[in-house]
């Protein structure tokens, strides 16, 4: 058996209704591996609110061109993109701890409806206007001593969970 790598694996090409919203999210390399993911996981839009500027040189590096081909748009107001998915059918997902988001392994994906993922500010999370209009909360399990990941990281395992599911 032969050795598969990454320039000659096959993977079946899929999109899934599923949009990633950044609210406040700033560092250039975690917004060019947000692309790379949302490439990854057949993301339908990366909508990137709070930010104005394009991707910077770093990011453009750490995206490995996927801003090219990954759907995205740029807002000042997260909380008025939200609204406007809402009224289009969307629901709502925040990714933070809160006391009362549910652990992702046990969300049960709505399949008929799109769905938009909402992930925060790299160093204060979701903010709690946004979460209080989210229809629902959910966050990564954690097992060790450290409190909070990384939000590529958290946003990489949520995008696994609600394509599993609805794959």
């Amino acid at each position: 058996m032969g050795k598969t790598g990454f320039y000659n694996s096959k993977f079946n090409q899929r999109s899934f209704p599923i949009a990633v919203i950044t609210d406040h999210v700033t560092s250039d390399r975690n917004i060019g591996s947000l692309f790379r993911i949302c490439d990854a996981f057949g993301v339908k839009e990366l909508i990137i609110c709070g930010l104005s500027e394009g991707l910077g040189r770093k990011g453009r590096q750490t995206s490995r061109s996927t801003e090219n081909y990954v759907s995205h748009e740029y807002h000042d107001d997260t909380l008025t993109k939200i609204k406007e998915l809402q009224t289009a059918g969307y629901k709502i997902i925040s990714l933070e701890i809160t006391e009362e988001s549910i652990p992702l392994h046990m969300y049960k994906v709505p399949l008929n409806k799109p769905l938009a993922l909402v992930i925060g500010d790299e160093r204060y999370g979701v903010s709690d206007a946004v979460l209080s209009i989210s229809d629902d909360v959910v966050h990564v399990e954690m097992y060790g001593q450290n409190s909070s990941m990384n939000v590529v990281q958290a946003t990489n395992a949520a995008l696994y969970e609600l394509t599993r599911q609805l794959h």
